[in-house]
């Protein structure tokens, strides 16, 4: 299959695209800078130059090609302030490949995230679990929309903590990093609410899984952690570094969190029961508590 992703310079590419070239299928990879354009062809994927400012371009690569995967987000202007300016050009590029794709029956594999089923409360987020609308929420069900017009849709919400040795600008390392600036890692209130985790490996195989055989209309959860408490994170942050881990109010959060401080507090357990069962996916990569304490982070 010749498979177009964009952010193919990205975090979750850099194991995606060896997971599909390793199956047999052919990669197109978006890339913005010659920066980009390099590490994509490092990966063994043909390089097609463009960005989420192009709607157009995104979506004539689409459709030149037999599936998409789209894990491209603007995430300097989410960190910058302009959440709602990323979250408007993600939806433009999505309907894009939506139109693209209509009527082809092709797989289109879009990114969403679970911290959207954090209001769900005394239980596990699962796949059946729909949020109505808002920022992002938006995208993924235009996409999950798109089985009606004959698209193989689906979407994988992927945890708040996609960890491993290629995870150099997620969630984890900016924790870490703020620690490290801070002196100590910070939880909010007691830190008893749980954030879900995968390794990043094992979140690209269910991408190559999706591509491959998911139902249209599939929302799929690439969770290997449930739900580990944020106090544990930081305790763990913290005894790499060797510092403490300390609560701090929600109005002290920014101070200590920065961007974090909004997510921090959210309980956020999740479960991947349907996902296995539906695409006999299993982790197989070291927990997110294993493979900090392994170190890499930290060197």
């Amino acid at each position: 299959m010749r498979v177009f992703v964009t952010g193919a310079s990205g975090h979750i590419a850099s194991a995606v695209i060896p997971e599909l070239i390793g199956a047999g299928h052919q990669v197109v990879g978006l890339a913005r800078s010659e920066d980009s354009a390099a590490a994509v062809a490092a990966l063994g994927a043909e390089v097609r130059r463009g960005d989420l400012d192009d709607p157009e371009g995104v979506a004539q690569a689409a459709g030149e090609s037999d599936g998409v995967i789209h894990l491209a987000f603007k995430h300097e202007a989410m960190r910058s302030g302009d959440f709602q300016g990323a979250v408007a050009a993600d939806l433009a590029v999505v309907q894009a490949i939506g139109a693209a794709l209509t009527g082809s029956e092709a797989p289109f594999v879009n990114t969403g995230g679970t911290l959207a089923l954090s209001a769900i409360t005394g239980r596990s987020g699962t796949e059946e679990d729909v949020v109505d609308g808002g920022p992002r929420a938006d995208g993924t069900n235009a996409t999950i929309a798109l089985a009606r017009s004959g698209v193989r849709s689906s979407v994988v919400r992927l945890p708040p903590l996609v960890h491993s040795d290629l995870d150099h600008h997620g969630f984890a390392p900016t924790l870490i990093a703020l620690a490290r600036e801070k002196g100590h890692a910070a939880y909010v209130g007691d830190g008893a609410n749980r954030w879900p985790a995968v390794h990043t490996r094992d979140a690209a195989q269910l991408y190559r899984l999706a591509l491959e055989s998911a139902p249209a209309g599939s929302y799929l959860h690439p969770v290997g952690d449930e739900g580990i408490p944020f106090r544990e994170i930081a305790a763990t942050i913290g005894a790499r570094l060797g510092v403490p881990a300390i609560s701090v109010t929600a109005e002290e959060a920014p101070e200590h969190l920065s961007y974090l401080a909004g997510f921090a507090p959210l309980d956020n357990p999740t479960s991947s029961a349907f996902t296995r069962r539906l695409l006999g996916w299993e982790p197989t990569h070291p927990g997110l508590i294993a493979d900090l304490e392994d170190g890499h982070y930290f060197a």
